[in-house]
């Protein structure tokens, strides 16, 4: 195999995710327009009904746009050899491996935030602006940019730099190494995600007393579920859509409401909400996940320790000298089928995981309030009621609605 051969390869893969998710986005719009099934009837009144149709086609209008001009740029640069050029430019700084994958990545990144971010900026400020959904600043806006920044340099790149200095030490073999320090960085992140990293970008509070907090601990205790820390967060200086998850285990497990959904739903329908969430925690989920996540990084890890030295990834690349990080770009190119496979079995387990939340919500709580919430949630949020089939398949980590109502009622 020539590198000629495998850069074109790197580019059919490209332009072949493109095309697929074009295919995939294309069948979901022939949808959009579908009747809404007569269970879901009494989501939207025509009005919203109309401001979601019109909601969903300017996404995925403006979601084609992104994407191929993404992809163009992206093909130009491949074309180009800008990946030489960035390599020669770390180079010319410093021939530490490690500083040179640092600096290359820093380029490639900041480049890609050059790119990206004025899509983002209308997507928040014009898009969801229009639909009222959009309640951030654009002073917030470019301080969680600098925040984020700022989380990449200091966590990402010390990762980087760790991985690519185990590279150095013990070859291909670097893996295993790298997979104990992901393995311990992922478990760290899940027990204290709310404490290290959340207050960064949100306001948390304890859940203060009132009728909500008895019903929240009274159903708690009818499930044997010790629950000290319910926390609320400010979601709604930054948008009007509403949410809550599970989060940490053991002694750091906690449960975060946004205020958006306190203010959008019944008491009863937030316990219910709530009692979906506990149901991940008591049938294992949050466990399951981290667990199936840390093995799929561990098997990515591997394959890349099997791949990562051969030079004609670096020369396929226009790259004379190989080194990691021009080795991991090529990789991450070539990993898009398998990711693929792995991201729908992942999706999957997913759905069927948010199936067993719900009725564990349902045989613990009540049914209907979650019925009434979801469909709240989703008329507050422009939900697509009648999604294609295989797009759900594929992209869905959640059933839709219809799956879940009829679920819940027992229905096939």
């Amino acid at each position: 195999m020539t590198p000629t051969l495998v850069f074109y390869i790197i580019i059919g893969f490209i332009v072949i995710s493109f095309v697929i998710d074009q295919i995939l986005d294309a069948l979901n719009v022939k949808h959009f327009d579908d009747p809404i099934p007569q269970e879901l009837a009494d989501v939207y009144d025509e009005e919203s009904y109309r401001k979601s149709q019109d909601y969903k086609k300017v996404n995925a209008k403006f979601s084609t746009r992104t994407s191929s001009f993404m992809l163009v740029v992206t093909l130009a640069f491949f074309f180009a050899d800008g990946f030489a050029f960035v390599d020669n430019l770390a180079r010319s700084v410093s021939s530490n491996e490690i500083i040179v994958g640092l600096i290359f990545f820093g380029i490639i990144m900041i480049g890609s935030d050059i790119l990206t971010t004025p899509f983002s900026y209308y997507k928040t400020f014009v898009i969801e602006e229009r639909f009222g959904f959009n309640k951030s600043t654009p002073a917030l806006f470019f301080m969680d940019k600098l925040k984020g920044w700022l989380m990449t340099i200091i966590v990402g790149g010390g990762l980087l730099a760790l991985v690519i200095w185990f590279y150095q030490l013990s070859g291909s073999s670097f893996w295993l190494y790298a997979w104990i320090v992901f393995a311990v960085f992922a478990v760290v992140m899940n027990m204290f995600y709310a404490k290290l990293i959340v207050p960064l970008f949100n306001k948390q509070q304890p859940l203060e007393e009132g009728s909500l907090r008895v019903k929240i601990e009274q159903y708690a205790a009818t499930v044997g579920f010790k629950l000290n820390n319910i926390f609320v967060i400010d979601g709604s200086k930054r948008s009007t859509k509403a949410n809550a998850y599970f989060s940490g285990f053991g002694s750091e497990k906690r449960i975060t409401l946004y205020d958006t959904l306190i203010n959008d739903l019944e008491e009863e329908e937030i316990v219910a909400v709530l009692a979906h969430e506990v149901g991940h925690y008591q049938k294992n989920h949050i466990i399951i996940n981290l667990v199936t996540s840390i093995l799929l990084t561990g098997f990515t890890l591997w394959l890349l320790g099997s791949f990562i030295s051969m030079p004609i990834f670096s020369e396929a690349l226009g790259v004379t000298q190989p080194s990691f990080h021009i080795g991991l770009i090529a990789f991450g190119v070539l990993y898009t089928p398998i990711s693929g496979i792995t991201g729908f079995l992942m999706s999957l387990l997913s759905r069927k995981f948010e199936y067993q939340a719900d009725n564990y919500a349902k045989d613990t709580y009540a049914g209907e309030p979650l019925i009434r919430s979801l469909k709240k949630l989703s008329r507050n949020s422009l939900s697509n009621l009648t999604p294609h089939p295989l797009y759900v398949k594929l992209h869905y980590s959640h059933p839709t609605l219809l799956q879940r109502y009829r679920n819940l009622k027992g229905l096939k």
